[in-house]
């Protein structure tokens, strides 16, 4: 395996950043969730991490085309790009906030024939915003880095996968694992599953987490440092900074990731 490195991200020179990319993702991410072809589990509304930044789906338009936006965190521009070429930008580094973003980014859509309503809720904020270009191109170094270990993940633990999705809402990257099982929630039979995540905000972390979560779990020894939690979820935690620097951190992560799975999956299996 190719050694992979985790930028530093912790601490106070960072987080503004993050919070700024985490503001700006929830407006981009309001467009798909308006105009997208939507999927009952949401992944229209979601972000995937592209060696060209952080991108929609594509977007049907009204004409037959389509378009797509996308967080360049090497150029350092929003960029809504159609089917035709068409292009409008935004600076990351102008210091907008939220709001301003969102509604920049429903005047280029409308542009195009795309019209609400859209949950303006999502992404209104007024707070002041910093971007720091080389902050932003160590998280966008670090979601990177977590994807193609999670496709690694991902592809060795069968069909019943979903895709790698950048949640705007939450500004976590993860993707699910269905088991067979089906679980009762909110009137509705939903399938059991696992997750594997990456949260970068404030001390980041990896995480993976069983729903429903069977308690007998916590007796489970897991590697390198990971361990089970539940307070604010029920699940397991690898510390980010467990693996940062560290040239065996590709491996150690997926030694995680394969320790939960091979845990918690026959918990989420009809027998």
């Amino acid at each position: 395996m190719t050694t992979v490195q985790f930028p530093p991200l912790a601490g106070d020179a960072v987080e503004p950043t993050r919070a700024t990319l985490h503001a700006y993702a929830k407006a981009v991410g309001t467009i798909p969730r308006a105009h997208g072809i939507a999927h009952p589990k949401w992944w229209h509304a979601a972000l995937a991490v592209r060696p060209e930044g952080l991108v929609t789906h594509p977007i049907p338009l009204p004409d037959g085309g389509s378009v797509a936006i996308r967080m360049d965190l090497a150029t350092h521009q929003i960029v809504v790009r159609t089917s035709r070429g068409v292009e409008d930008e935004i600076d990351l580094r102008a210091g907008l906030t939220g709001t301003e973003v969102g509604d920049r980014l429903i005047e280029m859509v409308a542009a195009h024939g795309l019209s609400g309503p859209y949950d303006l809720a999502r992404f209104e904020d007024d707070d002041p915003r910093i971007y720091d270009p080389a902050a932003a191109s160590a998280y966008f170094e670090a979601f990177t880095a977590a994807q193609g270990l999670f496709e690694r993940h991902r592809v060795g633990i069968g069909e019943r996968v979903g895709p790698i999705n950048l949640w705007p809402h939450g500004f976590d990257l993860a993707f699910e694992w269905f088991g067979t099982r089906t679980e009762a929630y909110d009137g509705e039979q939903l399938p059991a599953q696992l997750s594997l995540g990456f949260y970068p905000g404030g001390d980041p972390y990896f995480y993976s987490n069983p729903w429903p979560f069977d308690e007998r779990l916590l007796a489970t020894a897991l590697p390198h440092g990971a361990h089970w939690t539940t307070e604010g979820f029920e699940g397991s935690i690898l510390p980010y900074a467990s693996l940062q620097g560290d040239p065996a951190a590709g491996e150690k992560l997926l030694a995680f990731a394969r320790a939960v799975h091979d845990a918690a999956a026959p918990t989420l299996t009809s027998s």
